[in-house]
């Protein structure tokens, strides 16, 4: 438990350049806790390790999509009877604590909270054998990882085990802390990152890593979560500061030859062609089967009902009848509702159908238009509603000007309203088109309330139930193992 095992294509997991090159290395096999942190290089090669659970080189286990967009209103599970059928559970609500997919986030997250843990036990203060400003940077990417893993953990099991070091046997047993013991952790971990992270890394094999700006959204998106609505608009208006903007182009989130736009906060960074797989996989779930894909991720008719008539990003989110998809002509029969996912996919040629399962494209975790929203929603929240027209317009601003032609009269018009009830629909409403089948929807669905919970998931899932499914499980396999949950 006190040695971290980490191969050569972890270096190259954020690299664009010198990959091939690198890949040519055999694999750097274990290294003691004193070896690891001996030099700088190590000590950079178990940084990049932490990075590696937020991939979607292999989508199953790393199923975030399916418990934050497929256990949702906005998403079914596709794929013939039988098959995925413990993703089929989680769309229904027929949620054990063995499930596949409720096991292997928990799993798969915790593995990277266990790979910061060895970071920051390797480079405490009295580490002298890397320069002070490589070890505040490397502890900083470090602590950023382990906020994020715990922020998504959280918000998907609600009270869980704050481990904030390497596990032993000694301490493996460990009770659940409260979510606003978590968020306490989360909060520090990332006011600490920011502290220590440059506003933008200068070399192409950085791209990827974690950025002053992706620490300070993340405590935006945290205290939002927590209706702490102050600190949400102060988080909010540092990242501003740093010069994010949303692309001209809405698409350019989603276009592989876009990776480093202007709105990207923080991507999960992938990379086409190499050994072993850096690719994406999701490329392959969500493309249909006549694509040679799995066909597993299918819209509903209740996203398709929530955009606005003629708003640009329906059909830039969303594959329909009548409508292009990429270099293919759709057939609505690929789909049990018609519809496929438009995010997370790259044409066929860009990808043949032959290597499906390994896309370049990015997963955008955080973007410029969530943290937007993210103050829209805190200044109208705080009674400052019509200060929240202004980051709210400006989003929808950007759709509009994506209409191919002349925009109709009134198109995704500017926003007066500024009734703060009547607002809270609208921006809902706002979020809900905008970060479309981008996995967030889960979050938002039982953080607005029981209410609106049920109104939107009960038609899908009538299983569903507020109280006891806001949270999912406690993984059987972590019952099984610690003995104080």
């Amino acid at each position: 438990m006190k040695k971290l095992y980490i191969l050569s294509f972890a270096f190259c997991l954020i690299a664009v350049t010198g990959c091939k090159k690198f890949l040519d290395q055999p694999a750097l096999g274990y290294y003691s806790d004193a070896d690891l942190f001996s030099n700088e290089a190590t000590a950079k090669t178990a940084v990049n390790a932490a990075y590696i659970p937020l991939t979607f080189t292999d989508a199953l286990s790393n199923p975030v999509w399916v418990l934050g967009d497929v256990a949702t209103d906005d998403v079914i599970i596709g794929g013939n009877a039988g098959e995925q059928a413990d993703y089929t559970a989680i769309d229904l609500y027929n949620i054990l604590p063995g499930n596949a997919a409720v096991q292997s986030l928990w799993a798969r997250y915790y593995d990277g909270i266990n790979r910061c843990n060895v970071i920051t036990d390797g480079l405490r203060a009295d580490n002298t054998n890397v320069t002070e400003t490589a070890r505040i940077q490397l502890l900083s990417q470090a602590k950023f990882l382990r906020a994020y893993y715990y922020f998504m953990l959280t918000n998907f099991y609600g009270n869980i085990p704050l481990r904030l070091k390497v596990i032993t046997l000694a301490d493996a047993a460990l009770a659940a802390s409260t979510q606003a013991q978590v968020y306490t952790q989360i909060e520090k971990d990332l006011t600490e990152a920011a502290a220590g992270l440059p506003q933008k890394w200068e070399s192409n094999t950085d791209q990827g890593r974690a950025t002053k700006g992706a620490a300070l959204a993340l405590l935006a998106k945290a205290a939002l979560f927590q209706q702490k609505y102050a600190q949400a608009i102060q988080y909010s208006e540092q990242v501003e500061a740093l010069g994010y903007a949303l692309t001209e182009r809405f698409a350019d989130n989603f276009n592989a030859s876009a990776k480093t736009n202007s709105e990207a906060i923080f991507s999960v960074w992938h990379v086409r062609g190499a050994q072993p797989s850096q690719g994406n996989s999701l490329n392959y779930w969500f493309a249909p089967r006549a694509l040679n894909g799995a066909g597993t991720f299918f819209p509903t008719q209740s996203l398709v009902n929530n955009f606005e008539a003629n708003d640009p990003r329906l059909d830039l989110t969303i594959a329909r009848a009548g409508k292009p998809y990429y270099d293919s002509t759709f057939d609505p029969s690929w789909s049990s509702t018609g519809y496929l996912s438009k995010k997370h996919i790259q044409p066929v040629s860009e990808v043949p159908t032959t290597t499906k399962n390994d896309g370049n494209l990015n997963y955008e975790a955080l973007r410029f238009a969530d943290l937007l929203l993210i103050k829209a929603e805190a200044l109208n929240e705080s009674g400052q509603s019509a200060s929240a027209l202004v980051p709210l317009n400006k989003v929808r601003e950007r759709a509009r000007k994506n209409y191919d032609g002349t925009p109709p009269a009134g198109l995704l018009a500017p926003v007066s309203v500024v009734n703060q009830s009547d607002l809270r629909e609208i921006i809902r409403r706002e979020r809900r088109s905008e970060l479309a089948l981008e996995f967030q929807r889960f979050f938002d669905v039982i953080r607005y309330g029981q209410a609106y919970a049920d109104a939107a998931m009960k038609p899908g899932s009538p299983n569903f139930n507020y109280t006891n499914n806001r949270f999912f499980p406690i993984p059987q396999t972590e019952l099984n193992a610690n003995g104080k949950l």
